[in-house]
């Protein structure tokens, strides 16, 4: 059975016989078929979005009638005529419809193939080899050692996990790295903040004041208070700039380390864990620097080093273009080392991701806040500067999580530490409603987290629907066990005809078998166009199909063949059900 012709693998057998029959018709009719752009466009395989409109359909006869001198139904009508003799088994007929659309009416037996397609494959049905083995790195979270994972930082983690899912499930080989900040001025006032709080546990604030701009969540008093643990009295006597170095350095790890916890528990895990400080330490800074002075992408003014970024598509004039006519040359520029020959961020951050394709990734995909919109530019412009493909390095804007409960948002902060975080909504919903919840809007839209829905155990909390069809499918299966039936995943039966049949149900088995050919389509879609969130906008498509299926069809207790399709049908949803939810990382229960 060729894939092509099962699955959605539909549309690429439909665009071939379209194909080869529009050329057919160009040779008899004496036309030339436009440009492959042109073609691209009208060789679309669309789902009607009408019952009893077909299963697919294309708009050919429309988007080439000029082409053809014809009008668009009576080139559909040619169309038509040329598509019988090329149609098979696969297609039950075929018809135009409107002012030139074609509907295509699928057979039972490319139904019943697709069923067998996900048997045969199992969790493997979907899975694609469009990454052809090539190596991407996908860098996300990356807080700052500074406090505990927010709410925020939890999205992205759901998003960079599930995105790296579905591209190793299309065939790249991913590697997931988390980047800690631990250099600079952030880890400063860190430092400086447990010290204070050290003093002040200690019964002596006046030696060491809390910093102004200092990191007020209850949290450092923990640090502080570990502190005291392990050293006692000890930096009392200590000049302040002595003992600093100890709790930037203490205060880092803890965060680090609870950090790590959060997002285990989370069910997240990475494979490296990149310290910043090892760009100086390894010199790739002052390294990263001079290779662009080599390709001539720098200048020196007033004692800095600058980036001619003005050469490239990012351009601090292009922010201000009302400014441009008063700024010279070098205010058009971007600085990375001072004057004080202190490196600014944007200059570590070349290094950093020079160092990652020198690593021999192919393809980098940063997942950042979406508070650094407009530092994505300048990072495109940093990644062609140092001799790569701007179109070789991707950033994700993960947007602001609004908390809800009892429909008034929660309020929250963050210097002042009144914040929510991933461990807080963790131990309120749980592991499997909190990475659901962050996944189902885009990314780059804002969500409104309810936590009040996220807990209850109904249909109109969304993972609850979708596990709850996976449970229902699996105590159909045990039931069946029970009553001596053998269904085993990789069996590959017959498909009765009976269970397409209206009279049986049939429009709902249909829909459901339709639902599990788009799968592959879908998730090579999400991986190609970075859209994590559409797992679970095809999971819940998916519950609801079988939902209905199962409202509408009797699967035990039919006729034996109608049982067993039945049976057989439910078996291939589970399936797909299943590698949804381990896309997204969510668990797949038997029971509810």
């Amino acid at each position: 059975m060729p894939q092509a012709e099962t699955g959605s693998g539909i549309d690429i057998y439909l665009k071939k016989i379209l194909s080869a029959s529009l050329a057919e018709i160009a040779a008899k009719e004496g036309k030339t078929l436009p440009d492959d752009g042109k073609m691209s466009q009208a060789l679309e395989i669309e789902r009607p979005k009408r019952e009893g409109q077909g299963d697919r359909a294309t708009s050919a006869g429309l988007q080439l009638s000029k082409a053809f001198d014809l009008s668009p139904r009576d080139l559909a009508s040619k169309i038509t005529v040329a598509l019988e003799d090329k149609k098979g088994g696969l297609i039950d007929k075929i018809e135009v419809a409107g002012p030139g659309f074609i509907n295509f009416f699928l057979s039972d037996e490319w139904l019943s193939n697709v069923i067998r397609e996900v048997l045969s494959e199992g969790d493997r049905y979907g899975a694609s080899d469009a990454g052809l083995g090539r190596r991407v790195q996908v860098e996300f979270v990356s807080a700052n050692p500074t406090g505990p994972l927010h709410i925020g930082h939890g999205r992205g983690a759901a998003v960079g996990d599930t995105l790296a899912n579905l591209l190793s499930f299309a065939g790249w080989k991913v590697e997931r790295e988390y980047y800690i900040n631990d250099a600079g001025l952030q880890m400063e006032i860190l430092g400086r903040s447990t010290q204070s709080r050290y003093f002040e546990l200690q019964g002596k604030p006046e030696l060491a004041p809390f910093p102004e701009n200092a990191y007020k969540g209850d949290y450092i008093y923990d640090i502080a208070k570990g502190a005291i643990t392990e050293e006692g009295d000890k930096f009392l006597s200590m000049p302040l700039d002595e003992s600093l170095p100890w709790f930037k350095k203490y205060a880092a790890g803890v965060i680090l380390g609870t950090i790590k916890a959060d997002l285990e528990d989370f069910g997240v895990r990475f494979d490296v864990w990149f310290s910043e400080s090892t760009l100086y330490e390894r010199a790739l800074v002052p390294q990263a620097m001079e290779y662009l002075k080599r390709r001539g992408h720098t200048f020196e003014f007033e004692g800095a080093l600058w980036f001619k970024t003005s050469d490239f598509a990012d351009s601090p004039a292009a922010e201000n273009s009302d400014k441009n006519a008063q700024q010279t040359e070098e205010e058009k520029d971007r600085v990375l080392i001072r004057g004080n020959g202190v490196p600014t961020y944007f200059a570590s951050d070349i290094a950093y991701h020079k160092e990652k394709f020198d690593r021999g990734f192919e393809r980098v995909i940063d997942i950042w806040g979406a508070d650094h919109h407009g530092y994505v530019p300048r990072m495109k412009a940093g990644i062609e500067a140092i001799g790569r493909d701007p179109d070789d390095f991707d950033v994700m804007l993960i947007q602001f999580v609004n908390l809800v409960r009892d429909g008034v948002q929660v309020p929250m902060s963050t210097r002042s530490g009144q914040f929510v975080t991933l461990r807080d909504v963790l131990d309120e919903v749980g592991v499997d409603a909190t990475r659901y919840f962050f996944l189902m809007r885009r990314h780059d839209s804002q969500l409104d987290f309810d936590l009040e829905l996220a807990k209850r155990a109904g249909n109109d909390n969304p993972v609850y629907y979708v596990q709850y069809a996976h449970a229902r499918i699996s105590s159909i299966l045990r039931e069946a066990k029970n009553q001596g039936k053998t269904l085993s995943e990789g069996r590959v039966c017959d498909i009765s005809p009976s269970v397409f049949a209206e009279a049986q149900g049939g429009a709902e088995a249909r829909k459901l078998v339709d639902c599990l050919a788009f799968f592959p389509k879908d998730m090579a879609g999400a991986a190609k166009d970075l859209t994590p969130h559409a797992v679970t906008v095809y999971a819940t498509n998916l519950a609801g199909a079988f939902h209905s299926f199962y409202n509408t069809n009797r699967i035990l207790g039919s006729d034996s063949d109608l049982e067993a399709s039945r049976l057989t049908l439910a078996l291939s949803a589970k399936i797909v059900l299943a590698r949804c939810l381990a896309l997204i990382g969510v668990s797949t229960p038997d029971k509810m």
